[in-house]
């Protein structure tokens, strides 16, 4: 039996974690080529400054974000009505090349959006060839 695609995806929706950020989906992520640089623009909803980690090794630029969230409730007796965790990590890796020092890189983070430039070519520009003149 053959379902209609819609009906598929709502299966999918029941069976969805609400709570789980560890997908990519919760890093998503647009890279725009500037004039000499490549601006990195990272959607990271929830999360706080310090808890972004950024690494740079083998070429890779690895961002790591890591929540621990504890909401809980109580009600005027101090029973508790509610409790909600969440605890997890997610992360993407972006090949930027071995030329790339760290110092090369620039950060911010403002309103739950990681933006991240990196330069174009660091690598030293050659010289056309020149012809020697023979004397």
């Amino acid at each position: 039996m053959k379902f209609l695609p819609a009906f598929n995806d709502m299966f999918d929706d029941l069976f969805h974690d609400p709570f789980d950020y560890s997908s990519v989906d919760s890093m998503r992520t647009d890279i725009v080529e500037k004039d000499d640089q490549y601006m990195l623009n990272m959607e990271l909803p929830g999360y706080k400054k310090e808890d972004i980690q950024l690494e740079l090794k083998d070429g890779y630029l690895m961002i790591n974000a890591t929540k621990n969230y504890n909401n809980e409730e109580k009600d005027n007796d101090g029973h508790v009505i509610r409790r909600e965790r969440y605890s997890g990590s997610c992360s993407r890796n972006f090949y930027v090349g071995d030329k790339i020092k760290e110092e090369d890189i620039q950060a911010s983070f403002d309103n739950g959006e990681l933006k991240i430039a990196l330069p174009k070519d660091t690598t030293p520009q050659i010289e056309d060839k020149k012809f020697i003149p023979i004397q």
